[in-house]
């Protein structure tokens, strides 16, 4: 079941995301509490959840049009749920008004697979990780001007809706 995440699954949140086998942290002081705090007080965490258990969430930064967590728990992967959580993370960013998108990831990984079959590409590295951008299109039902990500502008790839 997809939801938004409240603040009592900020140890779930951490929990799946130190399960995961590919994108493991480097130095998990580089994520912190307040970070994960600052995503589910702010509109951009959504969680997936079977039997009562988060075992997805995907965490979408609206101030700079950054997709900053994916994750899926191991035994649920390949179920849609990562797809699903992709598509709630770029339906935060474009209500936000980001028109680009812009993700890291480790290369050759299964997400990076599975980024670029969602349309994803690759535009360039950062901190020895693949820089991906995607162009979210707009829903059509405002027109205000869309902003853009800082980082990447060329990009051509197109949020799908789930």
């Amino acid at each position: 079941m997809l939801r938004k995440a409240v603040p009592s699954d900020v140890w779930a949140l951490k929990s799946v995301r130190s399960s995961v086998v590919e994108n493991v942290l480097a130095d998990a002081t580089r994520v912190t509490n307040d970070d994960y705090e600052w995503f589910v007080k702010n509109p951009g965490v959504a969680v997936w959840e079977v039997n009562g258990n988060v075992v997805g969430f995907s965490a979408a930064d609206p101030r700079t049009g950054n997709i900053w967590a994916l994750f899926v728990a191991p035994g649920f992967e390949r179920q849609g749920i990562g797809s699903t959580l992709l598509a709630e993370a770029c339906t935060c960013l474009k209500s936000a008004g980001i028109g680009r998108a812009w993700l890291t990831t480790d290369p050759n990984t299964r997400a990076e697979k599975f980024y670029r079959a969602a349309g994803w590409k690759h535009v360039g590295e950062k901190d020895g990780e693949l820089l991906s951008s995607d162009h979210c299109e707009s829903s059509g039902r405002s027109r205000r001007k869309e902003k853009e990500a800082p980082v990447a502008t060329e990009f051509g790839a197109i949020c799908r809706e789930p």
